[in-house]
């Protein structure tokens, strides 16, 4: 066998092995694209499959109007869930607007002064006619006044009169009974300081305060400060139940306030 020499192309160990056919090139294509295409996807849907992990965002303002709140210039958001930057509507840290100053309220029209024509003293079960009494030449000065002996009342005329404009105290006085249930005996026994009576006049009604009720002897009552001219005060006068010969009792009343 003879040796024969080729001629033509040579061949090259390995460089078969690299180069790609057709086929090959279309499968590598079709994974670089497959590659892309899930790359794209997982960037474009990533942020909708998750919420930040400090918490809820704030609603939107349109969505807050009907829930009574207002968003604030902050801006900021509660990392607890809450509505944080945002306040109620009706909130205020202004103080409230005073109330308005309360009316003043009326004066109490006081009856002008007039004849006193009945007494009314519930506590000392008292409900007696009044009438006018001039004492005689004297009687008024010594203070040694005598009244008509009934169960009524007398208001002594030269002294005050009950009502707006008196300038004097207005003086009633009456006698004690022994053996009957007179008016004027309950002033001993049943009358206190802080009860009420009303004296009718040709005017209109007023009301009393009792202040005190003292019994003096007969002999130091026409001293006592019961004289001095006091105008809107009311005394009244009685023989002392338990001693009526020797003492009297009095009680001396002011004006009620208010109605």
């Amino acid at each position: 066998m003879g040796f024969h020499r080729q001629t033509g192309r040579r061949r090259i160990a390995g460089i078969r092995g690299l180069m790609l056919s057709r086929r090959d090139k279309l499968l590598l294509a079709f994974c670089v694209l497959g590659i892309l295409a899930a790359w794209l996807f997982y960037a474009a849907s990533g942020p909708a499959h998750g919420q930040p992990a400090h918490g809820l965002e704030l609603a939107a303002p349109e969505a807050l109007v009907g829930s009574g709140t207002q968003p604030t210039s902050t801006g900021t958001s509660d990392p607890g869930g809450s509505s944080a930057g945002l306040v109620p509507a009706g909130d205020s840290t202004a103080p409230p607007a005073a109330p308005p100053p309360a009316a003043p309220e009326p004066a109490v029209k006081v009856p002008a002064a007039s004849a006193p024509q009945r007494i009314t003293y519930p506590a000392a079960g008292m409900d007696v006619l009044v009438h006018p009494l001039e004492p005689e030449n004297g009687a008024a000065e010594s203070r040694s006044i005598v009244p008509p002996e009934t169960m009524d009342g007398y208001w002594l005329t030269p002294f005050g009169t009950p009502g707006a404009g008196s300038e004097n105290t207005t003086y009633v006085i009456g006698h004690s009974w022994e053996g009957l249930d007179a008016p004027f005996n309950h002033l001993s026994s049943a009358a206190a300081p802080g009860d009420t009576l009303t004296v009718a006049t040709g005017t209109g009604a007023l009301s009393y305060v009792v202040d005190s009720v003292t019994t003096y002897t007969k002999s130091t009552l026409k001293d006592s400060p019961v004289w001095d001219a006091v105008p809107n005060r009311l005394v009244l006068i009685s023989c002392y139940t338990e001693d009526p010969w020797g003492k009297n009792v009095v009680v001396v009343a002011t004006p009620a306030r208010g109605p």
